[in-house]
């Protein structure tokens, strides 16, 4: 089979379009890698190089060790993926003791992975075993309205869950285990992606303050859907905010704890505080 006739190549290419589309990739911002399964790679392992250049990650992701990745390339445009997947994205390989990379196919005009690949690998590792294995993609955006948020809110986990939950009905089920925030950091390193990867113990969102926001899931469909309910949510507190300081009304942790039942969800406590 040919690599872009793949179908999780077709849904890679499919979510960077519309991200870009929402206006989270503004020129080479944001970027997304997806853990290949076997069988997918099994499928387009003729068309893969294996005499590639190892290069360090940067960090060691031994549980993850041997397996490919699809990732998007470091200073490429994501409105740029949909014309010439070839060039803007890559398919590559880690080293058995997963210290290293090497590219398999992609970035035709050179390039290397995403700058922020030690903190996907990371994370990839992290929600590998925190999920059984289920969840394959890492996706980070530049939400608009989360940003704008992170100015103006504390930068705690239990406050941007409860605001963000507050603000529509489906996001507590969309989101139930809530939402991590990490305090500005320098991007691309070994610091921010170990913070990430500490908050993804615990929940499929990470929010980077003044930057953006990570999340993680099962497939394209389900993280796509994530990042994008949380950063409605975002909009609808932002457009909030701007008419008002304060509520008048607003879901109660009681109407959280009814809700919980209903759709069979467990909401942790400690997001369902007395204000």
């Amino acid at each position: 089979m040919k690599i872009l006739e793949a179908k999780f190549v077709q849904g890679f290419i499919r979510m960077c379009n519309d991200g870009w589309e929402q206006g989270w990739h503004e020129r080479n911002g944001g970027n997304l890698s997806y853990r290949i399964k076997p069988e997918e790679i099994e499928k387009i392992k003729d068309s893969l190089a294996a005499d590639g250049e190892w290069k360090p990650i940067g960090t060691s992701v031994s549980a993850i060790a041997g397996e490919y990745f699809m990732v998007t390339g470091s200073g490429k445009y994501f409105r740029n993926v949909i014309l010439d997947p070839e060039e803007n994205i890559c398919i590559i390989e880690l080293d058995k003791e997963g210290e290293n990379y090497r590219i398999c196919w992609g970035l035709s005009n050179g390039g290397r992975p995403t700058s922020e690949l030690p903190s996907h690998l990371m994370n990839h590792e992290v929600k590998k075993a925190a999920s059984g294995g289920t969840h394959r993609v890492i996706y980070h955006a530049h939400t608009t309205n989360v940003i704008a948020l992170t100015f103006v809110l504390p930068l705690k986990d239990e406050v941007f869950t409860r605001e963000l939950w507050e603000m529509a009905t489906e996001c507590p089920v969309v989101f139930p285990s809530g939402i991590g925030v990490v305090d500005w950091m320098v991007p691309g390193g070994r610091d921010i992606a170990i913070a990430t990867s500490e908050l993804m113990k615990q929940y499929d969102v990470a929010v980077w303050a003044h930057h953006g926001m990570f999340c993680s899931g099962e497939d394209f469909d389900l993280t796509f859907g994530l990042m994008h309910t949380v950063e409605k949510s975002a909009e609808i507190l932002v457009k909030m905010l701007s008419m008002r300081p304060d509520k008048l009304q607003t879901i109660t942790p009681q109407n959280f704890r009814d809700l919980a039942v209903d759709f069979h969800v467990e909401l942790p406590e400690k997001f369902l505080y007395e204000k």
